[in-house]
């Protein structure tokens, strides 16, 4: 541990979601905890409430715009659900698991069944396609209105509106989760395998990322478009993408190095600091240019190989004052940075 470790634990609201918190978002500045029992769970002090959009459904996937929560389970619904309780029926797909969620600009929202990918433009036209396999990852891109959709052998690039074909991004093997750069210049797959494929999107140029002794589940960019902080290590592994030929002959860095593997993360909106979820519920942040660590949740007397009990979801407001932390067991907190 750094020597400069502080804490932060005193400035921690805890909060009891009811159940495994799969996402975190701050909805009209409201803390919200998606639970995949099918509940909502709103944390604030004295307005605590419980909406349950999937009554009788898991909860697959979550996203939020910062209005809404937008919710796919295995009842095959799409919701959108506000604070004040409100719930609104996006899509049915009649039972089938709703297996991706992406959420665009002006309300566009797109998800996949298996191999079908449905979007939904800011007027309410939904365009469809299939994919070569089943889609694990969605992600629309920060420019126009097109989609990058991540399956076997590689990620496609598709305009809904437009009848060419979609462009594909090649590598064999099983690609899951999906993140893009801000800048829309690279797209990142993370592998079946204990590694990360990405490529540059303009010439399709080629980038192995590799030496992760667990599968990457968590992806967060920095606010400035130059960073990549990933999951599946014992530390926060992250890469440079300064330059044109992203983190290509430049080894990563690391920051919250413990004995224990990092299972979620969360770069601040506006600063060069990261928030680092451990699975054994450990939750620090940690600064880059002097790799400063600070504890917002420390557990204490947790057996190495203890199960459930990994951050399974963090969240900062969009200035970076307030950070939600939950964990798979169903203990949640909100940090409140001091002024």
């Amino acid at each position: 541990m750094s020597q400069t470790q502080k804490s932060l634990t005193a400035n921690v609201t805890l909060f009891e979601p009811g159940g495994e918190v799969i996402t975190a978002a701050f909805v009209d500045g409201i803390a919200s905890l998606v639970c995949a029992n099918g509940t909502i769970f709103f944390a604030e002090p004295g307005q605590e409430r419980r909406v349950t959009p999937h009554p009788e459904a898991t909860i697959l996937v979550a996203q939020s715009d910062g209005t809404r929560l937008v919710t796919g389970g295995d009842d095959g619904l799409v919701l959108a659900t506000y604070p004040n309780g409100r719930c609104d029926e996006l899509a049915n797909e009649k039972g089938k698991w709703i297996d991706a969620l992406a959420l665009g600009r002006d309300g566009a929202l797109a998800w996949s069944v298996t191999k079908t990918v449905r979007a939904r433009d800011a007027k309410g036209e939904v365009k469809t396609m299939t994919a070569p396999s089943s889609v694990r990852g969605l992600c629309f891109l920060s420019k126009g209105y097109r989609l990058a959709l991540s399956h076997y052998n590689g990620v496609s690039l598709w305009f809904p509106n437009m009848a060419a074909e979609p462009e594909l991004l090649k590598w064999p093997g099983s690609h899951l989760d999906l993140t893009l750069s801000p800048d829309a210049r690279f797209a990142i797959s993370a592998m079946q395998e204990n590694a990360l494929h990405g490529w540059r999107i303009a010439d399709k140029k080629d980038m192995r990322m590799t030496g992760y002794p667990a599968k990457t589940r968590s992806f967060s960019w920095s606010h400035d478009g130059n960073w990549l902080a990933t999951s599946g290590a014992e530390a926060c592994v992250i890469w440079p993408f300064q330059t044109k030929d992203g983190p290509m002959g430049r080894p990563p860095r690391e920051c919250g190095v413990r004995p224990v593997r990092v299972s979620r993360v969360a770069f601040h909106p506006t600063s060069l600091v990261v928030a680092v979820g451990y699975e054994d519920g450990w939750v620090m942040l940690c600064r880059l240019n002097d790799a400063a660590e600070i504890i917002v949740r420390a557990v204490k007397d947790v057996e190495p190989e203890a199960k459930g009990l990994a951050v399974s979801a963090l969240c900062w407001n969009k200035d970076g004052r307030r950070l939600i932390y939950a964990t798979e067991d169903g203990q949640a907190g909100v940090l409140d940075l001091p002024a």
